[in-house]
C-alpha cells in the first residue's frame, strides 16, 4: 500500500489497524526467539556472528512500533476508537 496512513479513508484505516494489531505479539516472540539462538550459539560457539542477531531486528520492530502507534494516534483523532 502506498497511500500514507494519513490519506487512508476510514475503512481502510481500522483495517490497517486489525492487521498491525497482533504485531506487538509477534514482534515479541521473534525478538525472544532471536536471544535464544544468540545466547545458544554464545555458549556453545562463544562469541560470534549469531551471537549479534537480535540487534539485525530492533529496526524492524522498532518501525513496526511506530507505525502501531501513529495508526492508533489517527483512530483516536479521527473518534474511531
Amino acid at each position: 500500500m502506498n497511500k500514507e496512513l494519513s490519506e487512508l479513508t476510514y475503512e481502510e484505516l481500522l483495517k490497517e489497524a486489525k492487521t498491525l494489531k497482533p504485531t506487538k505479539v509477534y514482534d515479541a516472540a521473534i525478538f525472544g526467539i532471536l536471544i535464544g539462538i544468540s545466547i545458544y550459539s554464545s555458549v556453545t560457539n562463544g562469541f560470534g556472528l549469531l551471537t549479534f542477531l537480535p540487534l539485525v531486528y530492533i529496526p524492524i520492530a522498532n518501525k513496526n512500533k511506530t507505525k502501531r502507534k501513529e495508526v492508533e494516534r489517527l483512530l483516536k483523532e479521527r473518534g474511531l476508537k
